[in-house]
């Protein structure tokens, strides 16, 4: 007997279920809200009872009962830092989801699918959430210590694609290098190494390439002027960076098939404001083959601007040298939670337990007598010896060829 699992993705437009038999698809809804329904909640909690009740008569209306679903999992929200993984929707999990510093409708995710599980008694989870953090040490640290560099990123449809092109090639995704790139509203792209995302770009708070609708890194001085110019209130700046920034802050639009037609009609700003879009995407990618040393087996392109040849082929031209490049258009991240939560229903996995740790201090990897997964990490990764005289050699080989 199949299982059956109701999977949901609310995002800041929209809440998206759908319902699987294992995983074959019985049911796909998007509901959309519109601004006017939105403007009626103080806060994203607020919205929680209110898209519960829309999902649970999308059900009805469709002749799902409640008391059919082996399992509820929802899309993971901006919580604390942890591995890749899918984890079972605990009371701290709840309260971080809650309570969070960030809020992002993602967030209801896990606190939706909990409640409707807990009313016909079966286990609620998420997977692979935002905020996903398997960087190496060294790409944490930035020039300034009170602002590290994190890792929020499109981590489930980054993983279930890598997981895809693993089984397409029959190769394990732990033995495979390879950068992914998710472009959507905002852009991502990560150094995959060996089934863990060693370095990634920060798309939530405008690192990276910038995207259809986020600012991008940015110059710091002019930006900090810009803090300081009274031009602009704090809210208005963030939103410069997230949601108001990127594509839409040159051409008006946060549609990039509309900046296409666009282009095509002969409008040249539109036409250098996507390529330029599309360049910094592309130097992203060269940035993250340096985090795998150059040994790449492959570049994997997916996303909503993934449909468009005319942007995979552009990127081509920059970016083919580095290794072979697969596009995967769109992005299928109810499947993947389904996918997730069939996983550890049969077994194949195990669900994770949320600790809610946080993040260590840097500053105090030297303190010996506190515990450190950073400092464990570090030495493990500086071990002397033959790895010390493999790379003076190389550094010898690199000198002896510029001296001739």
């Amino acid at each position: 007997m199949p299982r059956r699992i109701l999977a949901i993705n609310p995002g800041s437009t929209s809440t998206k279920i759908a319902v699987y038999d294992d995983t074959t698809p019985i049911l796909s809804v998007s509901i959309r809200h519109s601004p006017e329904e939105l403007a009626r909640f103080g806060s994203i909690p607020d919205q929680f009872q209110w898209r519960k009740e829309l999902i649970e008569q999308a059900l009805e209306q469709k002749g799902i009962p409640l008391d059919s679903l082996s399992a509820v999992i929802g899309r993971g929200g901006i919580i604390q830092p942890v591995e890749s993984g899918t984890y079972e929707v605990s009371d701290t999990l709840v309260h971080d989801l809650i309570s969070a510093p960030m809020q992002h409708a993602s967030n209801l995710g896990g606190l939706i699918a909990r409640d409707l599980a807990d009313e016909i008694g079966v286990k609620s989870y998420i997977a692979d959430p935002v905020v996903v953090d398997e960087m190496i040490p060294y790409a944490r640290i930035s020039g300034v210590p009170e602002l590290p560099r994190r890792s929020i990123f499109h981590a489930l449809n980054q993983k279930a694609i890598a997981r895809r092109y693993s089984k397409e090639t029959g190769k394990p995704y732990e033995s495979l290098n390879l950068i992914l790139c998710h472009m959507g509203g905002g852009i991502t792209v990560s150094a995959h190494r060996k089934g863990r995302v060693i370095d990634t770009t920060n798309a939530l708070d405008g690192c990276g390439p910038f995207s259809p609708e986020r600012s991008g890194s940015l110059p710091p001085g002019p930006l900090v002027k810009l803090c300081f110019s009274g031009k602009y209130t704090e809210d208005e700046l963030i939103k410069m960076v997230h949601g108001k920034g990127g594509m839409v802050a040159h051409l008006g639009t946060t549609s990039v098939p509309e900046a296409l037609e666009r282009s095509d009609a002969g409008d040249l700003h539109a036409t250098l404001v996507i390529r330029a879009m599309i360049y910094t995407v592309c130097k992203e990618i060269g940035a993250m083959a340096t985090a795998l040393k150059g040994d790449i087996d492959a570049i994997l392109l997916t996303g909503g601007m993934a449909q468009s040849k005319r942007i995979t082929d552009f990127m081509a031209e920059h970016i083919s040298f580095i290794a072979p490049i697969f596009v995967y258009p769109g992005e299928d991240e109810l499947l993947a939670l389904a996918q997730n939560a069939l996983a550890v229903m049969e077994g194949e996995q195990t669900a994770k337990v949320y600790t809610g740790t946080g993040s260590e201090d840097p500053a105090m990897i030297n303190d010996r007598a506190t515990p450190s997964k950073l400092r464990e990490i570090l030495l493990a990764a500086i071990t002397p010896g033959i790895k010390t005289d493999k790379t003076m050699s190389a550094i010898r080989k690199y000198l002896r060829r510029w001296s001739k």
